[in-house]
């Protein structure tokens, strides 16, 4: 009788139920990834949970997912690629891993709204929150961050676990985005344009540490 639950725990895989207590991360999530704009789904299937993840035409199923009560999470695509990282049930945040690379991802779990009439070159309005995180040398680092733009003139602020600090120099000007705030030890310098309605750039810390981040609006 072991053998045999051994061998269906073997060939259930990933397909794995969260237990009680868990932070419940079935849903459907958009977010960025080096720069492209990807989605997440997950969703329960007779008890199980499936997924699959979309950048672009290239879609990765679901073959392994663990969550722990603190919100550690790990998903794994077969052979293209892992996301190690942590989620609230909201939002996960963390790294993608593929063979050697290890870029940062955020996403933010979605809700489903009816289709909007399309509009023709609709403003892109930058000014509200927004759940950022940088690649710091392949670890995740998330931080806050809230814009409020006035013509080409943007104002605003970051925090993080290091503490809060103000926006300073910001422009938005034929849809790039740049700003500075002041670091511990210098100034970090970030440029960032929109791609499918989130920030996607780099940043320069003090010349010392360069990088890119992310960031969907906050709902």
């Amino acid at each position: 009788m072991k053998l045999i639950a051994l061998l269906l725990m073997l060939l259930l895989g990933a397909v794995v139920a969260f237990g009680q207590g868990q932070p419940s991360v079935v849903g459907n999530y958009e977010g960025s990834l080096k720069g492209q704009a990807i989605t997440l789904e997950l969703k329960t299937v007779d008890g199980q949970v499936h997924g699959r993840l979309k950048n672009g035409e290239k879609a990765y199923e679901l073959t392994e997912v663990a969550v722990n009560g603190e919100g550690k999470l790990s998903l794994t695509f077969g052979k293209d690629g892992k996301l190690d990282g942590k989620t609230d049930g909201t939002m996960i945040t963390g790294n993608w891993i593929a063979g050697a690379e290890n870029s940062p991802i955020v996403l933010k779990k979605v809700m489903a709204t009816p289709a909007a009439p399309a509009s023709s070159a609709a403003p892109v309005n930058l000014s509200g929150d927004w759940d950022a995180v940088a690649d710091a040398n392949g670890q995740p680092f998330p931080f806050a961050l809230t814009l409020k733009v006035d013509g080409e003139k943007v104002t605003g602020g970051s925090s993080s676990q290091l503490g809060d600090t103000t926006l300073k120099d910001g422009v938005w000007k034929e849809g790039r985005l740049s700003f500075v705030l002041e670091g511990q030890n210098g100034a970090i310098s970030m440029t960032a344009t929109v791609i499918d309605g989130k920030l996607s750039g780099e940043f320069d810390y003090a010349g010392q540490l360069q990088g890119k981040w992310v960031a969907v609006r906050k709902q």
